[in-house]
């Protein structure tokens, strides 16, 4: 059986450098045997990958891979607190924002891009409780946050 990091080579994808606060908080905090995370933006190479409202100037299935891009941050945030992804035991709950137009009522569908994700990377062990939210705006105007809770051994 393939190990998430190998999952994730797999896909294409590769864990990014853990993205740096953007205010008085750590990326990551383990307490006992879960890991929580902050909530993470959709920051590639160090810049947000779009700015703005979803339903506006962000449209449904580009923030559907932004929500994507968000749960890669928040593993790699979670890599960086344990060393090894292998050491989860579950993804335990997802949150995802979604700043959104008014009009806009498609936040599950949106925050699938991270649970799909998930479960893309982990199997079954990336079956998670969520919640997706609309929100008037996020810090930085991104379109999508996502923070995670796992359990590691």
């Amino acid at each position: 059986m393939a190990t998430p990091e190998e999952r994730i080579a797999e896909l294409g994808l590769e864990l990014p450098e853990v993205a740096r606060p953007v205010a008085a908080y750590v990326p990551a905090v383990r307490s006992g045997d879960h890991v929580h995370t902050s909530g993470q933006l959709p920051f590639e190479g160090g810049r947000l990958a779009a700015t703005g409202k979803v339903g506006a100037e962000v449209d449904p299935d580009q923030a559907k891979g932004l929500a994507a891009l968000c749960a890669l941050n928040a593993i790699a945030a979670v890599k960086a607190e344990v060393g090894e992804l292998s050491r989860i035991r579950r993804v335990v709950k997802v949150v995802g924002f979604v700043a959104s137009d008014p009009a806009f009522t498609g936040q599950p569908q949106v925050i699938n891009g991270a649970s799909e994700l998930l479960g893309e990377v982990f199997g079954d062990l990336g079956a998670h409780a969520r919640s997706a939210v609309g929100v008037a705006v996020l810090p930085l105007d991104a379109p999508v946050e996502v923070e995670m809770t796992v359990e590691v051994d």
